[in-house]
């Protein structure tokens, strides 16, 4: 009786999801290390704002299709299966980008430091991350 209590605590329910989210990003994070041509935090550590930007797109993609799925799913195991589909979508969607503009290579654009590209890549990551969202409510 204590114990489940203590689970369903709003406190506990909250560090919880922050600690699966967490995980999860990190793991999103390593995935996308993997998809991009580039290395995103050496790029980043040398300045480079273009992949800066593509990143914190990136970064708040994620978490902004993690806060849907905690709004919509009452267990855990929901919330991150629903999360990680959301991501994997977000993952296509760059695919799309690069597949779409196929006058000029985005990676290499945004290892050039092309703020232009690179801040396209951060609004396409944040905006398709709310329809994402919203189709896995």
């Amino acid at each position: 009786m204590i114990l489940s209590s203590f689970w369903s605590n709003p406190l506990v329910e909250s560090a919880g999801y922050f600690s699966v989210v967490v995980l999860c990003l990190i793991v999103s994070m390593v995935i996308f290390e993997i998809v991009t041509k580039y290395k995103n935090w050496e790029e980043i550590k040398k300045g480079n704002v273009a992949v800066a930007m593509a990143t914190g797109g990136k970064i708040f993609g994620v978490c902004n299709i993690f806060r849907y799925s905690i709004e919509q799913h009452s267990s855990l195991f929901e919330m991150i299966g629903w999360g990680l589909f959301g991501f994997s979508l977000l993952i296509i969607a760059y695919w799309l980008f690069e597949f779409f503009t196929p006058s000029f290579n985005v990676d290499k654009e945004i290892e050039n430091d092309n703020r232009s590209v690179g801040f396209i890549s951060l609004i396409i990551s944040v905006g398709l991350s709310y329809v994402i969202g919203a189709s896995i409510s």
